[in-house]
């Protein structure tokens, strides 16, 4: 996830790159990306302005909710929060994808009413999807929650947590985490092959695709270390397919 990586360089990008044109050559190469920067602070209306000028229409940004939102005030007294932060994405138009509302540990079965209580106020006519990471969380009743509100629940392959292959919205999103322990993700260059579980995984999502579900996928620098690489080997498997 992400694009600001100048280890990539040489790898991904061209070893004589500027680091101000990644965004552009990125979006040249893949469709969509997952924005992290956005969790740690709400972007500035030129921050926005500048991605949708340096990237096609059709190119996708999904940005995750501020981390003051999700984890700090943990849904509580956040409307202001919300509110700024929906104006800048809304910025972005017809490129905006998903707005993900990634949760800590924490974030428990007991939270789940306020949860309840905060789908209802965000605006209609965005994408949301929900990542847990405590699987207390992993039950249908956070599954019924999200489907009365068209919010998907993310499908996530890290080391901690079980596949959930629940559909709560009429669009899919999966993060491939992968395992920090095991990988360092600064290099730019394969670290553990993965090539039997994106299989698997093109198997997994290859049907949804055929029926022309919208499927958001994104690799982290941890599942393999190269995330360029493992989407070239999933779309290659994805061909392979038919």
């Amino acid at each position: 996830m992400g694009w600001s990586y100048g280890f990539w360089k040489g790898n991904f990008y061209p070893a004589d790159l500027p680091s101000k044109d990644f965004l552009g050559f990125y979006a040249k190469q893949l469709g969509t990306v997952e924005v992290d920067s956005t969790f740690y602070h709400i972007p500035r209306t030129q921050t926005m302005t500048d991605w949708k000028n340096q990237t096609p229409n059709n190119f996708l940004f999904s940005l995750k909710f501020p981390q003051k939102i999700t984890h700090i005030k943990l849904l509580k007294k956040c409307q202001e929060e919300t509110r700024v932060f929906l104006e800048r994405a809304s910025l972005l138009q017809e490129q905006l994808g998903v707005l993900l509302l990634q949760f800590p540990p924490m974030f428990r079965q007991q939270h789940l009413p306020l949860l309840a209580k905060y789908l209802p106020t965000l605006p209609k006519g965005y994408r949301y999807a929900v990542e847990v990471r405590n699987k207390s969380l992993l039950n249908e009743e956070l599954y019924a929650l999200l489907r009365a509100h068209n919010v998907a629940v993310v499908w996530v392959d890290a080391a901690k947590m079980p596949l959930v292959e629940q559909f709560t919205a009429d669009f899919l999103y999966v993060r491939w985490v992968g395992d920090r322990k095991a990988v360092t993700g600064t290099t730019g260059k394969t670290e553990v092959d993965r090539t039997a579980d994106i299989e698997t995984w093109a198997k997994r999502l290859q049907p949804l695709l055929k029926k022309q579900v919208p499927v958001f996928g994104y690799f982290s620098k941890y599942y393999s270390g190269s995330p360029t690489g493992d989407v070239a080997e999933f779309l290659r498997q994805i061909h392979l397919l038919g």
